[in-house]
């Protein structure tokens, strides 16, 4: 197996660069249309056919050149495109899972791009790939990953009630802290998990020399950069300061209840931008809203019930 590049496996092409607004929706059947999302295969929504437009076939891949850069789907149905959209049809007859090993290699290159500045409008044709798809990814064992990826911890399926939750600040939920500042220079290679404002890889961006500023079972949250990604770092870890460390006050965190306060913090982060940052005042005065139990305290029993009955959390 070699690395080549990618219009040597598909044929590349813009897609139909429609605009969604001027578009009329469909009340009945009509066609996906694709946008530069990373949810839902990028469908935002059925529109009535074109005829000055031939919607594409279904099973062809689309890829995000912009927005979420390098999003790839297999299109289920037949669909239109937004601008910023290629469209990747093979040069030979290609399994389904094969596609998706494809759309799998070209997401784990967007390290590579960023929203602003560097986008994969130029270099996506010619983005290494491997020029097939190891036997590892075969349908059944494809089938198989997929089945032991969806298990859940617990059979036991929790439904939320949110009308009878409570509103927190913050900081009556953590004690937070903000991470230090190291150059880049000054950062010798070691073992220990150096956070930064990132939206991957749990927000470690290397491992380094010098002794964890943080401890394990806290969460970590950008305000820079990547503003309110949050992630639950289980391990004592470096945070550089664009970074703010959430300490739960009077309570636990592990990993099921950590992805939970992740999901909520996550979903606050649209009040934040580059020009309104994150800050660690505002963050303090951040409202969310939990489960409480009947002391009125966060309920965390609840909440890990609640992510161990969700599909996938085996694989947390």
């Amino acid at each position: 197996m070699k690395l080549v590049p990618l219009n040597t496996i598909f044929f590349v092409e813009y897609g139909n660069q429609l605009d969604y607004s001027k578009m009329t929706p469909a009340l009945n059947g009509g066609v996906n249309f694709i946008s530069r999302s990373s949810k839902k295969f990028g469908i935002v929504g059925k529109v009535e056919e074109e005829f000055s437009q031939t919607p594409y076939e279904a099973g062809l891949i689309t890829v995000c050149l912009g927005g979420s850069i390098l999003e790839s789907f297999v299109q289920p149905e037949q669909f239109y495109t937004a601008q910023n959209i290629k469209i990747l049809t093979p040069q030979k007859y290609m399994s389904f899972n094969e596609k998706l090993f494809y759309c799998l290699c070209i997401k784990a290159n967007r390290f590579r791009y960023s929203t602003f500045g560097r986008e994969a409008n130029v270099t996506i044709d010619t983005l290494l790939i491997p020029n097939k798809m190891p036997l590892a990814f075969s349908t059944l064992s494809l089938n198989r990953i997929e089945s032991d990826v969806r298990k859940a911890v617990s059979k036991k399926t929790i439904l939320l009630n949110t009308h009878k939750w409570k509103e927190f600040r913050l900081d009556e939920l953590f004690k937070i802290e903000k991470g230090e500042r190291i150059l880049n220079r000054d950062m010798q290679p070691g073992t220990t998990p150096c956070v930064r404002a990132t939206a991957l890889n749990n927000g470690i961006t290397a491992f380094i020399a010098h002794e964890p500023n943080h401890e394990g079972g806290t969460i970590s949250v950008s305000y820079n950069g990547s503003i309110g990604e949050a992630f639950y770092q289980e391990k004592p870890f470096f945070a550089l300061d664009d970074v703010n460390v959430l300490y739960p006050i009077d309570f636990e965190l592990n990993q099921y209840s950590g992805m939970f306060f992740c999901s909520l913090i996550r979903k606050e982060r649209f009040r934040f931008n580059y020009g309104r940052k994150w800050n660690l005042e505002r963050m303090n005065e951040t409202i969310i809203r939990i489960p409480v139990n009947k002391t009125n305290s966060p309920d965390i029993d609840y909440i890990e019930a609640f992510i161990k009955g969700l599909p996938f959390s085996a694989s947390i």
